[in-house]
């Protein structure tokens, strides 16, 4: 399974990965440090999510026609570019400006997502729930590097706080234009080119294919409570005494949870089924709004954003490859892009929703909202499979 390209693939996914837990730190504090309003402390952050609604379906169609090579070079440009002009933006005490720069991030972190797919693309058919969770797995790294450049760089461009860090990001996506050269993909051949410019209605499919809908359903929902809880997390915690290392550190241990299941989570979904793993993990993120719920405590912070972590990496890991198993080679670009885009719009309300309600009812008790509503999930999935005569990709 370890082939060139697999390797490569992975060493692209933490380097244009490493800016996302950074991007989920600086966003809500640079937000802050420049928003005009406390209400708008989040809008960098909705922004970049809302660049996945906007460019998922492109992008999945436009590496359709031109290949993914070429895809995953123009996301290394935009990673680059949208951080140097949030650099800019800190200089020039533009607020707008972050969000602009946060749009193009964002649109990058929506193409890094898109290496998933490419991973199980490169690989045998039985190794590829394996593929797709390593390659989330890979994240770990970034996980473990991100909030440390964030630590070491937010100050290098003092007095001017956070332009560092932006400019780490600006670094790291000159360096993930590297792999990605050496990557030796297929070409886009004129049938496939044809395949997938071709009109298909996502919507048909999603009628008559019940394991579509499970797919895009539980991933959308893991990704929007997963936003939900996370982005007031720093917030929440310096509201309770606690400093921006401290923060970072949860922050650091949430992604870390987020992606170091995807080390055996393929092998999980081989045993049990991917249907019992969703279930798993919309349970696990129940868990992880009981625990905000029971208290503000250090460990009540950290335990949660675990919980949280694990439980969306169950969800999105089996949607994914639920996703992958249930769709033919051409209709993957416009069922690909209207997944991810599906879980942008579900990121970008959740982030939005997070500023109102932590402003609004604070910490607590939005955290008590999403308990109800993935009960309700819980359900909408157990009665899906039964009408699909039971489904186990």
């Amino acid at each position: 399974m370890f082939n060139r390209n697999f390797i490569l693939i992975l060493l692209t996914n933490v380097i244009l990965g490493a800016p996302m837990p950074m991007l989920i730190i600086l966003g809500s504090l640079a937000g802050a440090a420049l928003a005009p309003a406390d209400a708008l402390i989040t809008v960098p952050v909705s922004i970049q999510m809302l660049a996945g609604i906007l460019i998922a379906s492109p992008l999945s169609l436009f590496m359709g026609r031109v290949g993914r090579r070429i895809g995953f070079l123009v996301v290394a440009f935009m990673t680059t570019l949208g951080a140097s002009m949030a650099v800019l933006s800190l200089y020039m005490s533009s607020f707008v400006g972050l969000c602009i720069a946060h749009l193009l991030m964002g649109a990058a972190l929506i193409g890094v997502n898109f290496l998933r797919f490419v991973a199980a693309e490169v690989v045998p058919e039985s190794s590829r729930p394996t593929a797709i969770s390593f390659t989330l797995a890979s994240g770990i790294v970034a996980a473990l590097l991100g909030p440390s450049l964030f630590d070491v760089t937010k100050d290098v461009f003092a007095p001017v706080s956070f332009a560092g860090a932006y400019g780490a990001i600006a670094v790291l996506g000159i360096a993930g234009a590297l792999p990605i050269l050496l990557m030796m993909l297929p070409e886009v051949s004129a049938n496939d080119r044809q395949a997938s410019g071709r009109r298909v209605s996502v919507f048909s499919l999603l009628k008559t294919q019940p394991a579509l809908r499970m797919a895009m359903g539980v991933a959308a929902a893991a990704q929007g409570v997963m936003v939900l809880l996370m982005v007031p997390t720093p917030h929440a915690m310096i509201e309770h005494g606690f400093d921006q290392s401290v923060a970072s550190d949860v922050i650091r241990w949430h992604v870390v949870a987020m992606f170091a299941p995807g080390l055996f989570t393929g092998a999980i979904i081989r045993r049990l089924g991917v249907h019992r793993v969703m279930v798993c993990g919309l349970l696990l993120l129940i868990g992880a709004g009981a625990i905000v719920v029971s208290g503000t405590g250090g460990h009540h912070f950290y335990l949660s954003l675990i919980l949280l972590g694990v439980g969306w990496n169950f969800g999105f890991i089996g949607g994914t490859h639920l996703l992958q198993a249930s769709t033919i080679a051409a209709d993957k670009p416009a069922v690909q892009g209207f997944n991810d885009t599906l879980i942008a719009v579900a990121s970008v309300s959740a982030s939005v929703m997070s500023g109102v309600l932590y402003v609004g009812v604070g910490w607590v008790a939005s955290s008590m909202l999403v308990m109800p509503l993935l009960l309700l999930v819980v359900v909408w999935l157990v009665m899906e499979r039964r009408r699909a005569g039971g489904v186990t990709a």
